[in-house]
This record gives structure tokens, sequence and C-alpha cells, in this order.
């Protein structure tokens, strides 16, 4: 069955990193643009990263630009997302979203939490 699996969470200080991943089965991965989402308490989910199919041309959100890179390897079906200079209003659970444009059939993860405290 598809499964999209994050990883890499966790609670770190403002002006800190982390690296997010997401491990794809049971769909083929090359066929579908990949994104990290997020949401806050209270808020909707929002875009924050995307990279197509063969990688590539990247997208970002303009609160994110300059601070976090998305990346993919087609050959272990992985996404991740390195995240820099965390700020307290990044806190979010952050999903990974894969969706092929053919025909937009799209798979959600299970979200994974980031908290940016001190």
């Amino acid at each position: 069955q598809v499964q999209l699996v994050e990883s890499g969470g966790g609670l770190v200080q403002p002006g800190g990193s982390l690296r997010l991943s997401c491990a794809a089965s049971g769909f083929t991965f090359s066929m579908y643009a990949m994104s990290w989402y997020r949401q806050a308490p209270g808020k909707e989910r929002e875009l924050v990263a995307r990279i197509p199919s063969a990688g590539g041309s990247t997208n970002y959100a303009d609160f994110v630009k300059g601070r976090f890179t998305i990346s993919r390897d087609n050959d272990k079906n992985t996404v991740n997302l390195q995240m820099n200079s965390l700020k307290p209003e990044d806190t979010a659970v952050y999903y990974c979203n894969a969706r092929r444009i053919i025909d937009l059939r799209t798979y959600w993860g299970q979200g994974t939490q980031v908290t940016v405290s001190s």
C-alpha cells in the first residue's frame, strides 16, 4: 500500500536546524511532484516547498526562502527538507505530499512535529 513516512522532526532552539525526511513506497515515486506542507495550531495547512517529479526547479513559500531547501532522490524514493535559521513561527506539523500532475492523484504522510522554542 501507499506510504509516506516523515521523520526528523523535534524540538530545536531558534536559529537552529533540522532535516526532515520522507520515505515513499507503494507508488511510482519518480512520477510524482513532491511537496512539504505545514499546519500550525489554529491555522490552515500551507505549502512550504515543492520539487517536480524529475527534480530541478523548486518552489518555496516566501516565508522560508533562503532558509529551507527541498531535495529528492528518485533512486531512494525520498524527499528531504533542510531547515536552517529556524524561527518560533516555523513551529507546526510538517506533512509530506505526493501529487501526480497528469491526474492530480495525491497522497499525504501522517506528519511530523517541529517545535522551535528556547
